[in-house]
């Protein structure tokens, strides 16, 4: 049976809007269409909604489905990290597409900074990840997947991603086959494990997903 991620990992969308503007943005398409906030590009914090944290049931939040690290302010950052402190009973998942643009440090166990990976010409953005963010936990989302990336330095990765494009219809481009593979056995080889995301089945069949989380996630 193939795993639905959201089944494990909920959105926490405290912080929507983004000014990167890639062409392949579910989120940017999501906020127009229910009304989220006035311009997408422009990164709003919705405090009133941190009272979401203090749920005493165990959850895996990704952070930034609606927005990119790099846009959140100090002040957010400050105010949320700090609900979350008092809520360390919760995983916190979080990614970039512009890890150079941060200087943050995070000591927390629970906190997961990642960074998104699309083309080779991306791969980069690994590096930047454990140059400018310091943190417990890395992971790497290669999503949506538009080419062969090969050579990935896995040091310190804790978990990886693999997935699709999804939202622009016909224009959508596919993951290959041999491209998802390709990640997948690099990232074994050094032991980290790998989740493809449910909307890559039709690409890969059944029979070769592969779907593990990290053990902190299975609460």
């Amino acid at each position: 049976m193939v795993i639905c991620i959201k089944s494990v990992i909920k959105n926490m969308n405290l912080v929507i809007g983004c000014d990167i503007g890639c062409s392949y943005c579910y989120a940017r398409v999501n906020c127009k269409r229910f009304h989220m906030s006035d311009d997408f590009s422009v990164p709003v914090f919705f405090e009133n909604k941190m009272h979401i944290i203090d749920t005493k049931k165990p959850n895996n939040y990704f952070m930034t489905g609606m927005s990119d690290f790099s846009g959140w302010k100090k002040e957010w950052i400050a105010k949320i990290f700090a609900r979350m402190a008092e809520n360390p009973q919760h995983d916190y998942i979080f990614m970039t597409k512009r890890p150079e643009l941060i200087d943050f440090t995070t000591d927390a166990e629970n906190v997961w900074m990642g960074v998104t990976v699309t083309h080779q010409n991306e791969l980069g953005r690994i590096k930047e990840l454990r140059k400018h963010i310091k943190a417990k936990r890395y992971h790497v989302t290669f999503e949506p997947l538009f080419s062969d990336i090969s050579d990935i330095d896995f040091s310190g990765i804790d978990w990886i991603v693999i997935g699709t494009e999804t939202c622009r219809g016909k224009k959508k481009r596919d993951a290959k086959t041999e491209w998802v593979d390709h990640i997948a056995s690099q990232a074994e080889a050094c032991g980290v494990p790998v989740l493809m995301k449910e909307d890559i089945l039709p690409i890969m069949g059944e029979e070769r997903m592969i779907q593990q989380f990290p053990p902190e996630f299975i609460k």
